[in-house]
Order: structure tokens, then C-alpha cells, then sequence
């Protein structure tokens, strides 16, 4: 399975993210706690660099819990600021303020010395499509500011929010990069819904994430779907299907429709808390 998806509106993005970055003091960059390396964009530590910096572990819900303390210890000792968040529910986002002026402090205090008081931080809110960066900003600010929803590409152009008199917030589209050096990071953004579905071989996704469950995460589906998996991912689902009486014209399985069930379960944490990727990993 081959990913590459990079629209148009992509590249006027990262433009966007260039021309401005001389504007802000920090870059809020939200990672999927499920996959907090692969969703990562190479490009915004080139485009990031000598600012302060925060990784937010954003649907730290839906990811196992001793995996997003992993990952933080990972993302401090390279020297960023990190916390864990859920936006949709908000969890974590009362933090956020104060996790955002202990990023800053250099630069407060440089300001200070300079006789520059009281200037709000200008924070760049950072991610790929999906990752829940809209949804993030109107729990922090408490009030629907910036446009939501479950699909990539809902952000289309930037936005200043100002949350309070000590921060202001840059809301940009969700960028990938051109070029995914490494497949499998591809694979583990379909997994999550960070690229557009309708470009996709459903059915062969939804073998690959089986594939993964059967190694990583056994009895997940037995218990979910009341069946018995097999080590060939189609014929698990096949047996998803007919557990879900997921039926073709010609009472065959329609394992397409089973496909997106199975999708659509993993990504709203139907199927429990699970992780993709470990930092150990990582490290190699």
C-alpha cells in the first residue's frame, strides 16, 4: 500500500507558516498521543527552530496511559515542554496557561530587561490535518472560535485568537509533508484518519490495522466483535462482517462496510486504549 497525498493547499500552508514565523514566540505543536512521532511534521522543527516549543499529546484518551507518560519523558529529554491532552473532553487544557508562560519565561525575561512588559505570547498552533488542532483551541479559549470537525482540511487559512492579555493564538491548516521516506509512518496516518479516506484501499487498511492488533494487541477483536480472528487478516474480516450482518445484494459479506466499521472503531476508541508506536522504538 502506497500513501502519498500532498493537495495544493498544503504547500500554501507551509508558505503561510514561514512568512509568519518571525511573528510568534512559541510553537504549540499537537501530536496524536496513538502515534506521537509519525505524526509529527519533519518540516515544522526546520521551520521551528530557536523558538520556544510545547508537544501536546493530544486524544491522550484513546491512547494506553503508561505509553503517553512514555512519550513525555521522550519529548522532555529532547528538550521540549509536553503535556497530555484531551480536547474534545478537556482534560489537561487547564494547564495549558501556565505550561505556556513557563515555556516563554527566556523570552519574558528578555523582554523584561528590555522594558518590554506586559506583551502577550503569540503562539503558532502546529499540526497535521486530524489532529484535533481546532478542537484544542476552542477548549482553551473556551468558546467555538475556530472552525471544527472530524475530517482533514477543515482549517483552510490562518487565524488570530486572542485567548486573554497574556496569549495570543496563530491557528494554521493541518500540513503534511510532500514525501513519506518511511511507508509504514504513511500506514499509521490512514490508521488515524489523517488522510483522506476516499484515496484509500479501505478493505486493504483495515487488513493492515488487523494485522497489527493480532500482534500487538490479541483478544481485541474477539472481544469486540464476538469472533474468533485469524491469522489471515481478510478472513477476520470476513468474520466482522458477518458479525455485524454486514450483507451484499447477493446475501454475500460486504467486507468493505466491515472495513469501515473496523476503521471508524479504532479511531473513536471503540476497541480500548491502544497505541501504535513505542518510544523505545523511537530511540533505535
Amino acid at each position: 500500500m502506497h500513501f502519498q497525498w500532498y493537495p495544493g493547499h498544503m504547500t500554501k500552508a507551509r508558505r503561510m507558516m514561514q512568512e509568519n514565523i518571525k511573528l510568534i514566540d512559541l510553537i504549540i505543536e499537537l501530536v496524536d498521543a496513538r502515534i506521537p512521532l509519525s505524526s509529527r511534521n519533519p518540516d515544522i522543527d526546520e521551520l521551528g527552530k530557536n523558538k520556544a516549543r510545547l508537544i501536546l499529546l493530544n486524544k491522550a484518551d484513546l491512547a494506553e496511559d503508561r505509553r503517553n507518560d512514555e512519550w513525555l519523558e521522550y519529548f522532555k529529554e529532547k528538550g521540549y515542554s509536553a503535556v497530555k491532552v484531551n480536547s474534545k473532553k478537556g482534560g489537561g487544557i487547564k494547564s495549558i496557561q501556565s505550561v505556556i508562560q513557563e515555556a516563554c519565561r527566556e523570552k519574558t525575561e528578555r523582554d523584561r530587561k528590555r522594558g518590554i512588559l506586559n506583551r502577550p505570547v503569540r503562539a503558532m498552533v502546529v499540526g497535521i490535518p486530524n489532529v484535533g488542532k481546532s478542537t484544542f483551541i476552542n477548549a482553551l479559549a473556551g468558546k467555538a472560535c475556530a472552525k471544527t470537525g472530524n475530517k482533514p482540511g477543515v482549517t483552510k487559512g490562518k487565524q488570530w485568537i486572542r485567548l486573554n492579555k497574556n496569549v495570543e493564538l496563530l491557528d494554521t491548516p493541518g500540513i503534511l509533508w510532500p514525501k513519506f521516506e518511511d511507508q509504514e509512518v504513511g500506514l499509521k496516518l490512514a490508521f488515524i484518519g489523517s488522510i483522506k479516506d476516499g484515496i484509500l484501499q479501505t478493505e486493504e487498511l483495515a487488513a493492515e490495522l488487523i494485522r497489527f492488533l493480532n500482534r500487538d494487541y490479541p483478544g481485541v477483536l474477539d472481544e469486540k466483535y464476538r469472533i474468533e480472528a485469524s491469522e489471515d487478516p481478510y478472513e477476520t474480516l470476513g468474520r466482522i462482517a458477518e458479525s455485524r450482518h454486514c450483507l451484499t445484494k447477493g446475501s454475500g459479506y460486504d467486507t468493505e462496510k466491515a472495513a469501515m466499521i473496523l476503521l471508524d472503531d479504532f479511531r473513536n476508541g471503540h476497541l480500548g486504549r491502544i497505541t501504535l508506536e513505542a518510544p523505545e522504538k523511537a530511540q533505535q
